[in-house]
């Protein structure tokens, strides 16, 4: 079996308009019982998943808050991989009126355009953070802390290298994703900046198109996609 892992995003590739439907939940076991890994990469915080995906423990792990954040599902265990900024950063965003403010172990979110505000306040307090952008939202993390990272730790946890790893995914803060795996695919209705690194693009949008990645995995570890890319690129 060439590739022992499924990493996916959550928002805009597993879930539409925050849920995962039941067919999706249903390809999902079927790939696990394919003796493959599940792993959930998402800019969501836990206890956002927790409430809104009941099925969450058929993840062997959660990479959450944009690769800040490793869950064990199963165990409900929690390891952070870096430090919230300091409080007087997000004091300084709730005085400037940043809203709406999410703050969880790490990350800290905004939507746009409240990037403005923030990186005001960064500069003006000179503190080492990152800005990441998300179809609207926006997230302030320490530095080099991506999905890539958080999807590394997750790997080293269950002793699989990258390359056995197919990535899925959507948006601005994929692409460090799918760079790191052994094959990265977009699903149709990802960013075309998105779609132009990756390895594989589904026909379908969104879960229809995770369903038809999985289906692929499973039946011939996506080697039929691997020919199809192939032949339109000799064409």
């Amino acid at each position: 079996m060439r590739y022992l892992a499924l990493a996916t995003d959550y928002d805009g590739t597993l879930a539409h308009h925050g849920e995962v439907d039941s067919q999706t939940v249903e390809a999902l076991r079927r790939l696990a019982g394919s003796r493959r890994k599940l792993i959930l990469v998402t800019g969501r915080q836990v206890d956002d998943l927790i409430r809104v995906f009941p099925e969450l423990p058929i993840f062997d792990r959660v990479v959450a808050e944009n690769g800040a954040v490793v869950y064990r599902p199963r165990e409900r265990e929690l390891r952070l991989l870096a430090e919230r900024p300091a409080d007087a950063f997000i004091l300084a965003l709730k005085d400037r009126g940043v809203d709406p403010l999410f703050v969880g172990h790490v990350v800290v979110a905004t939507v746009e355009p409240n990037e403005k505000l923030a990186l005001d306040v960064i500069r003006e307090l000179g503190l080492e953070l990152e800005i990441i952008f998300n179809k609207g939202s926006v997230m302030i993390l320490p530095p080099s802390v991506n999905k890539a990272t958080g999807l590394k730790a997750a790997l080293e946890e269950l002793s699989i290298s990258a390359d056995r790893v197919v990535s899925v995914g959507d948006a601005e803060n994929d692409h460090a994703l799918l760079a790191m795996s052994g094959c990265g695919v977009a699903v149709a209705n990802a960013l075309e900046s998105l779609k132009a690194e990756a390895n594989h693009v589904t026909k379908a949008r969104a879960s229809e198109g995770v369903r038809e990645l999985i289906e692929s995995l499973i039946e011939d570890d996506l080697r039929s996609a691997d020919s199809k890319r192939h032949s339109s690129g000799s064409a």
